[in-house]
């Protein structure tokens, strides 16, 4: 995709490269002997002969040439150079110091549920919302819910889960939610506040317990180092709520992408329940969710 376009200054060994967004409020001006450190588009462009200065300023890129060639020889394979810069962010490195943001989307099993994840550690722990209401100490919920689509919201170490409504289209949607969540990190906006009390699910509230027995202990910590990996990978949570004795059940409660998703049964059944039979026998027999 072709981001820059080519203009004329009234200098004739200058062209201007414009950009389809602001490269910087400052200026930044290169010439052959000094170090281009602040942009490795500067660095390559210095390195043709027939360059003699880089200027960066605004939303274009001005480069100098000298009398050695003609603008039509050089000029489209210029304009290729910045507009891969400019597609990779790396115009200027200020940013790229600062360590910024990356964003890339990822399918979920749960055809409602998209997952968001980044190059940082956004929450340390689990941060939920089931609707606008519920976003008390938890802004980045809050800014989601401006847009009417957007029914959970799901945050946890990495990445955000969210889940749209029935009738919204993920082809629609995913970009204009990428671009916010980008530009949100990127500002440094408050994603959980510090006083944010995690939702308190009504299974938890009947049946979560502060002290756990023997057994369920030995199923929580096989859900920790077994489950709980690929169960973040595909944007969602799952906790052990009780162990039933009497019938050998293990009863979990489902968050994030798991919560609803159609293939939740499945992996309950072939992937925990099988496991948990093969590490634990004669000690759970059944698994299952107390929120499907």
């Amino acid at each position: 995709m072709m981001r820059v376009y080519i203009d004329t200054t009234p200098n004739p060994n200058i062209l201007k490269f414009v950009c389809d967004e602001t490269l910087t409020t400052g200026a930044l001006e290169l010439g052959k002997d000094d170090p281009a450190t602040d942009s490795l588009l500067a660095q390559e462009i210095l390195q043709f002969p027939f360059v003699s200065k880089v200027y960066i300023t605004a939303n274009f890129v001005a480069v100098q040439k000298t009398d050695a060639v003609e603008w039509e020889m050089v000029a489209d394979e210029l304009k290729q150079i910045v507009n891969q810069h400019l597609i990779d962010g790396t115009i200027l490195m200020s940013a790229q110091e600062e360590d910024p943001f990356t964003l890339y989307v990822e399918m979920t099993p749960n055809p409602a549920v998209m997952k968001f994840v980044t190059n940082k550690l956004l929450y340390n722990g689990i941060a939920e919302s089931k609707n606008a209401e519920d976003t008390a100490h938890f802004p980045l919920a809050k800014a989601l819910y401006q847009f009417d689509y957007v029914k959970e919201v799901f945050v946890s170490e990495n990445y955000i889960s969210i889940t749209k409504i029935e009738t919204a289209d993920w082809n629609e949607l995913a970009l204009e939610l990428r671009y916010f969540l980008l530009e949100y990190l990127q500002k440094g906006d408050e994603i959980v506040g510090s006083e944010y009390v995690p939702l308190q699910n009504p299974f938890e509230k009947e049946f979560i317990k502060k002290e756990y027995t023997d057994v369920e202990m030995q199923i929580k910590d096989i859900i920790t180092e077994y489950i709980q990996p690929a169960v973040a990978g595909d944007g969602g949570n799952i906790q052990l709520i009780e162990f039933e004795e009497d019938t050998k059940t293990a009863r979990m409660l489902l968050q994030g992408a798991c919560s609803g998703c159609p293939s939740s049964t499945i992996t309950l059944k072939n992937g925990i329940e099988s496991m948990l039979k093969q590490m634990m026998p004669g000690k759970v027999e059944n698994v299952e969710a107390v929120n499907g």
